[in-house]
């Protein structure tokens, strides 16, 4: 799959770009994540809700794989058996959905991506990834994002492995980022030089997406 691979139209995705148009849910707020939870035009939930762009990949572990690639020393091509040989961590985490919801104290299982990073080398010239998944959808991130303390491959949620539905049998949280940079499916990481959109942000999306900022779109 390549970065700009299309991916099928659905009711989610011509919203999605209506609100972006439109500017939706924007308060003007910018909020401070040391003193305040829970960032701009955000509400509280309780269950996990699930959005996708129309297609849950069925991945079983056999067939399951793990690409590092771009600006590294040491590239990786790794099997399930392979990922689970690495560091296993877990952690506690909010996340904060760009639809508005956030949910609170989430207990992941994975493998850290600092661990990740620390495997296979970045050149200096890397700044950032683009990751790509199994269904088709890509995002982009600063490394400095990517490398954050809470940021995780997680295989696991509260407990027990993560379904399908949100994206296992392996993803990506990133939670000090809008949740939509927290690709499920994760099936490439792509250290590059330099910056380039994935599907979202090419769609009206944030280049970056932190919700203390309410960088949801574009254009703020």
């Amino acid at each position: 799959m390549v970065d700009d691979e299309p991916v099928s139209e659905t009711k989610l995705t011509t919203t999605k770009r209506r609100w972006a148009a439109d500017g939706k849910f924007l308060t003007g707020r910018i909020a401070r994540p040391e003193t305040e939870r829970l960032p701009p035009g955000q509400h509280l939930v309780k269950d996990w809700p699930v959005l996708d762009l129309g297609q849950q990949p069925h991945i079983t572990l056999e067939n399951w794989r793990l690409d590092v690639t771009g600006l590294v020393e040491d590239p990786l091509s790794l099997d399930w058996t392979a990922f689970q040989s690495l560091p296993q961590s877990d952690n506690l985490s909010d996340i904060h959905c760009v639809t508005t919801w956030s949910r609170y104290d989430n207990r992941w299982e994975g493998v850290l991506t600092r661990d990740l990073i620390d495997r296979v080398m970045p050149r200096p010239e890397a700044e950032y990834v683009m990751l790509t998944s199994y269904d088709g959808y890509s995002t982009n991130l600063p490394l400095a994002d990517f490398a954050g303390e809470d940021a995780i491959l997680a295989t696991a949620w509260e407990g027990a492995p993560i379904t399908r539905s949100h994206g296992g049998p392996m993803r990506l949280v990133v939670p000090h980022l809008y949740f939509w940079k927290s690709a499920k499916w994760l099936t490439r990481i792509d250290f590059r030089g330099r910056d380039v959109a994935g599907f979202w942000e090419r769609n009206g999306y944030h280049m970056r997406g932190d919700p203390w900022r309410e960088e949801r779109y574009s254009g703020d």
